[in-house]
């Protein structure tokens, strides 16, 4: 069982047998293979695997070493291989997400503790300024107020719902934050959402408007809000996220509010509500969960929006978002995103 005796191999997306290879060994481990893994290696021995490790995006996770090989330098070996191929690709700020008990192994390497789901998961990242540099940015636009508001939405396209809780906070606050989902995984792109929530709220003087870049809804902090569906991992994401809103988001900005839109469609974004409904007043932060508005007999959903479109049923679009997003839709730039829906 020496360790220079191990084989190393990259697996491929299309490689069935060895990632269902890698799968059984995750569950053996207490861990599952995530849906939209990019690359992944593994350690064998003699066509056993005893250690893999694999990464979306800039994001090192399902990394699991054999107990028997544990204390080998196997470990390294992996995360080593990772963190050369995201160099190799361009990408130098990296996050892991690995069990707590695994994360003195990453502090070794360079890396810094960011949150923790106790038991759970941690969160680290190779940049030991990552988090102070994105706070200093927002506490830049601290507000001071009794009532300070705070909503994290995605838009994908902005409603007239996203208008209403909105403007809904901004007259039951002093100052209302508003985070826009930065992660490039929904259809319309980060940099079209943002621009049409800035249109949509610019009446709006006391809305501050940030981008959530890595630390808020993001894939390293809840990679299952992209999935859209539900399971087991979904509630230890929520806490993860949630957490990291309370540690830094929150006191950088003086947060005593929350506005959060209802949720009867999606049970993720549903188990995300409930989940903020039972740890921020404990931090007294109080979370307002506001009813969706109905238009014509529909929801206001960015989801119910996209599925008019694909229906080409752009004037029942209309009446569900503001001017400045259904202009857009008529753009030249707005059609070529419609078309791919």
């Amino acid at each position: 069982m020496g360790y220079f005796n191990l084989e190393e191999i990259i697996i491929e997306n299309n490689s069935s047998k060895k990632l269902n290879e890698v799968k059984k060994f995750l569950l053996e481990q207490g861990l599952t293979f995530d849906g939209n893994i990019e690359y992944t290696i593994a350690l064998y021995d003699n066509n056993k695997i005893v250690a893999t490790g694999s990464f979306e995006g800039r994001i090192l996770k399902c990394i699991a070493v054999d107990d028997s090989y544990k204390g080998m330098g196997v470990s390294n070996t992996i995360i080593s291989n990772l963190i050369s191929e995201q160099y190799r690709r361009g990408n130098s700020d990296l996050f892991v997400y690995t069990k707590p008990k695994n994360y003195r192994i990453f502090l070794d390497l360079g890396f810094y503790k960011i949150a923790e789901v106790p038991n759970k998961v941690t969160l680290l990242e190779n940049d030991p300024t990552g988090m102070k540099k994105f706070i200093n940015k927002i506490k830049s636009e601290k507000v001071d107020g009794d009532v300070i508001s705070s909503i994290v939405v995605n838009c994908n396209p902005f409603t007239l719902g996203h208008k209403y809780l909105i403007e809904k906070a901004s007259k039951e606050s002093d100052i209302v934050h508003v985070f826009v989902v930065s992660e490039d995984k929904s259809v319309f792109p980060t940099d079209v959402r943002y621009k049409l929530v800035e249109e949509g709220v610019r009446h709006l003087k006391n809305v501050i408007l940030h981008k959530c870049e890595d630390y808020i809804i993001s894939s390293a902090t809840f990679p299952s809000y992209f999935m859209k569906k539900q399971n087991e991992a979904v509630k230890t994401h929520c806490l993860l996220d949630i957490e990291i809103f309370i540690k830094y988001i929150v006191p950088a900005l003086g947060i005593n509010k929350r506005y959060v839109g209802e949720e009867p469609l999606c049970p993720v974004t549903k188990t995300y509500n409930d989940t903020m409904k039972e740890m921020l007043p404990k931090c007294k932060v109080e979370v307002i969960e506001v009813p969706r508005i109905e238009i014509g007999g529909n929801i206001t959903s960015a989801s119910k929006i996209r599925q008019l479109i694909k229906q080409n049923k752009l004037l029942e679009v209309r009446s569900l978002v503001p001017d400045t997003t259904y202009n857009f839709l008529m753009s030249k730039e707005g059609r070529v995103i419609t078309g791919r829906i």
